[in-house]
């Protein structure tokens, strides 16, 4: 393959250390755009150059931009807490830059990462596609759509950009959300399951979403969204798979849904006088007490997308996590 020279944003994020790996495998040419005190260890050993710069300025991201065939953007923030202007500077902001520099340098695709989240409180008995209604909850997920929608915007004018919503991110790489909900915290004898353990989570393995994007730079249709998701699966099929892999027992201490929202609230309050983010952000609710019922058949038929076997790929998670990570 021709070494084909392709931008990556976050590159020294979750997805981002695993985009660079599969790109560089599969022989293409990586420029990162990084800030000076980002933290790239995790990439030792990987080819790529770094522009200096930050996805928030418009002039570094131009530079940065220019001479790549393609780009992935997949920088953003992500957290389950925060004031909704953080997330607009770089999850709206920071694309309408990237976008406005890949359509000025004529670039063949964007590629760029949203969340199935964006639908907000999915409809109880209902399967997600990418024609679900969106009707967002929370800052972030506020931020994400609206990232879409300019995007989207700009695809009518002839940017070439593919959109995937990836489900919940698991994998080496990480200790928030998923990994730290379903694999940390068992680890560290904090069991507890909400509403009997019976909602449908959304896992996707992180290599499987870097792998789709990969995909999506010669397969996928601009001006589409797809999602990328393993197959839906309750709370506690999860954790009796971690349990499993652990050699721990599967029982979880059950909390109904109002307690939990109270202690939530109560923590938010706290977290508000503190300026950390609490243990258990409120917003926590939109993800944990739905039922994320996600179709990957779009991706699957059109960008070859495979997800590895659950219990294959928490397996990887668990050794990362004993290992220190």
């Amino acid at each position: 393959m021709a070494r084909d020279l392709i931008l990556v944003t976050g590159g020294s994020g979750f997805l981002g250390q695993h985009l660079v790996r599969a790109l560089t495998t599969a022989g293409y040419a990586v420029r990162l755009l990084a800030r000076p005190t980002s933290d790239l260890s995790a990439l030792q050993g990987l080819a790529y150059e770094t522009a200096l710069g930050d996805v928030t300025d418009p002039a570094s991201v131009a530079a940065a931009v220019r001479g790549c065939r393609f780009v992935i953007h997949a920088a953003g923030l992500f957290r389950f807490w925060g004031r909704p202007e953080e997330f607009d500077a770089i999850n709206v902001e920071g694309t309408r830059n990237i976008a406005a520099a890949a359509q000025a340098a004529g670039v063949e695709r964007l590629v760029h990462i949203s969340t199935v989240v964006v639908v907000g409180n999915p409809p109880r008995g209902t399967v997600i596609t990418e024609d679900t209604s969106c009707h967002p909850q929370d800052p972030y997920q506020h931020s994400k759509l609206a990232a879409e929608h300019l995007l989207l915007s700009r695809a009518l004018d002839g940017l070439p950009v593919i959109i995937l919503r990836p489900g919940a991110y698991y994998g080496p790489g990480s200790r928030y959300g998923f990994n730290r909900l379903f694999v940390e915290e068992p680890l560290r004898g904090w069991r507890v399951r909400v509403e009997g353990g019976r909602r449908l989570t959304f896992p996707v393995f992180v290599p499987d979403v870097a792998a789709a994007a990969l995909a999506a730079l010669t397969r996928g249709r601009p001006g589409q969204i797809y999602n990328l998701c393993d197959q839906p699966m309750t709370h506690n099929a999860v954790n009796a798979i971690v349990s499993r892999i652990l050699g721990i027992s599967p029982w979880r201490l059950s909390v109904p849904r109002r307690p939990m929202i109270a202690l939530a609230a109560l923590m938010e309050a706290i977290a508000k006088l503190s300026g950390r983010e609490p243990f258990y952000p409120l917003n926590l609710r939109h993800y944990i007490f739905n039922d994320w019922n996600v179709s990957s058949d779009k991706a699957r038929a059109e960008l070859g997308f495979q997800p590895t076997l659950l219990e294959d790929g928490l397996r990887q998670t668990v050794a990362w996590v004993e290992q220190g990570g």
